[in-house]
């Protein structure tokens, strides 16, 4: 369970130069939420993680069960920590990946990296027995803001390394398609690609919760 005494305020930045976009969302859904004795998994990022949790339902059903937050939210942005603080605290989580970057193109990047850091830990405080991983952002159709994403996904492996957490790398594999056969834009995929995405989540899932691929 998550430990009520943890507050986010203690993690969340004191004040940020981040600009908020024109529209801001989230997006939250427990599927399975009643009489369940399985383990759960909390899948924490942005629109790919929208795209490709339905998928990872269908690829867990009946072995574990699917919560996911997606926001547009950068951790830098002022509401970040008090949403994340909602969703932890709704439920009991066996695994929680989490991804944070791709609406952080243009944020600050030492704001970036302190709220990035923040977040890790808080998710950690809050949730000490859940095991967490750290999922890497995917790559964009625009070269420039790819190597942009790679330098995020720098940070994320650092933070990963020093804290002794997992990677689910989504990065490598999508780099190696190409832009005009996957992508529907400059961020986000066709089915066959977030299939891949889905594959590799819900086996990451099944191998830290029973050894399984």
């Amino acid at each position: 369970m998550s430990e009520p005494n943890v507050r986010w305020t203690d993690f969340a930045p004191a004040e940020t130069s981040r600009e908020r976009e024109q529209i801001e969302w989230s997006v939250n859904y427990a599927y399975n939420a009643v009489g369940s004795d399985l383990p759960r998994a909390l899948l924490i990022g942005d629109s790919i993680c929208n795209a490709y949790q339905g998928r990872v339902r269908e690829l867990l059903e009946g072995r574990v069960n699917v919560s996911f937050w997606a926001s547009s939210k950068c951790v830098t942005d002022p509401d970040y920590f008090r949403e994340l603080d909602l969703i932890l605290s709704a439920r009991h989580y066996d695994i929680v990946t989490f991804n944070n970057g791709l609406h952080s193109l243009s944020t600050d990047r030492e704001e970036w990296v302190a709220a990035y850091e923040a977040a890790v830990s808080f998710l950690r405080a809050k949730l000490p027995d859940a095991k967490l991983s750290i999922v890497l952002c995917t790559p964009l159709a625009d070269e420039k803001l790819t190597a942009i994403c790679a330098e995020l996904n720098e940070t994320a492996l650092r933070v990963a390394e020093q804290n002794g957490l997992p990677i689910v790398d989504l990065f490598a594999p999508m780099d190696a398609l190409e832009r005009a056969e996957y992508w529907t834009d400059t961020f986000h995929f066709r089915t066959e690609a977030v299939d891949m995405q889905a594959k590799a989540i819900a086996s990451h899932c099944l191998a830290e919760l029973f050894g399984a691929d």
